[in-house]
């Protein structure tokens, strides 16, 4: 059983592994929503100003619920204005909000969920390293949007073929990876739109981005909506990211940070100097991107700036350094978290048990010893 504590204390099953699941990922987005105060622990305890979640075993009922916090508006940008609704990323972006997202791998529905309520700005859907395709992110799709959660699919390569297979679930935005030439840009920008825009296959009467038919406005407003975002991941990438941040239809620009490791040689130190160096060239290469009609800031007709939050990068130190878009965490690793440190524990409680119960034999033979004396 494992007891978590905010404001009030709450309970839930530490033998179900969803329990401490949710609760790492309510931590993760709690921390990142209050004030970006993210405390680094070995520990067993979980703490930021509001929250503490002590993993330790218990006795108490298992069908307490937990919460999600509610972030107080004066002291934190990271509230979507109550006139933009939610999955509009791109007029949050442009209303200078600083958005916090989650990678989902297992592409279960109910994670997805749990992770929605948890309060996450947006969930990317990740068809390239995730297990599965697209009949198994439509249930994500599903589960998040009856959140309000925004939904990114990441799929596998940047093809027309994949771009438009997951266009027509009708996601808020699409990730396309391995970007590394201006020209890539372009062909990934071409498709998501429909001719004479875009090469994108129209299946539009009948397919679940526009309702199925049913919204009649989906043709005036979908590229207004969509955001488009590509992956630089590799030094050559990084070489060209200025031009690539400036092609026409790029909204977002997001960093890879483990494969751009691996392509400097470093696949086992992405935190090495020589791969910080390059990060922050490249950093300055999208913020320093100004197309026609943007401002300084990746406002208007300009560029955002997306990455993934590592063990040597906190959240924190990305948005002091200009990201719009942070990834903090993983669901198969915060699973992987929650399940290992549930096995540490009652592993630990056994232990603690054994040692008891060798000093109450011993205290028992020191008596025996004596009475038969």
């Amino acid at each position: 059983m494992t007891t978590t504590t905010a404001t009030s204390t709450t309970t839930f099953n530490n033998h179900s592994l969803l329990s401490p699941l949710a609760a790492l990922i309510q931590t993760h987005h709690s921390h990142f929503n209050n004030n970006l105060s993210f405390k680094s622990k070995t520990s067993t305890n979980f703490q930021s100003n509001s929250l503490s979640i002590n993993l330790t075993t218990t006795s108490r009922s298992p069908f307490s619920t937990l919460k999600p916090l509610q972030s107080n508006p004066t002291i934190s940008d990271l509230t979507p204005s109550e006139k933009i609704p939610k999955t509009d990323l791109k007029s949050r972006l442009a209303n200078g909000e600083t958005l916090y997202g989650m990678f989902l791998l297992s592409l279960s529905p109910t994670l997805a969920e749990i992770a929605g309520h948890a309060g996450y700005d947006y969930v990317v859907v990740d068809l390239e390293h995730g297990e599965g395709g697209i009949s198994e992110a439509l249930p994500c799709l599903r589960a998040l949007a009856a959140t309000g959660t925004a939904s990114i699919i990441r799929v596998p390569e940047s093809t027309e073929t994949w771009a438009k297979k997951a266009l027509d679930l009708g996601p808020q935005g699409i990730m396309f990876p391995m970007i590394e030439s201006p020209k890539s840009a372009k062909k990934a920008v071409s498709y998501c739109k429909f001719p004479p825009n875009g090469v994108r296959g129209s299946a539009h009467m009948v397919v679940r981005a526009s309702n199925y038919g049913i919204d009649d406005g989906y043709l005036t407003n979908y590229e207004d909506e969509l955001l488009i975002m590509c992956q630089v991941e590799s030094e050559e990438g990084v070489k060209k990211i200025e031009e690539i941040a400036k092609v026409d239809g790029v909204d977002c620009v997001q960093m890879g940070p483990l494969d751009l490791s691996a392509s400097l040689g470093y696949l086992w130190d992405p935190g090495h100097k020589k791969v910080r160096e390059m990060m922050r060239i490249a950093e300055k290469g999208v913020l320093g991107a100004k197309k026609k009609g943007g401002d300084d800031n990746g406002g208007g007709s300009g560029v955002y700036l997306g990455g993934f939050a590592m063990a040597h990068d906190k959240p924190e130190q990305l948005r002091s350094r200009g990201y719009h878009m942070i990834s903090g965490a993983v669901d198969l690793g915060l699973f992987r978290s929650a399940v290992v440190e549930d096995v540490r524990n009652f592993k630990m409680g056994l232990s603690i048990d054994n040692v008891d119960d060798e000093e109450g034999d011993s205290d028992k033979d020191k008596d025996e010893k004596y009475w038969s004396e």
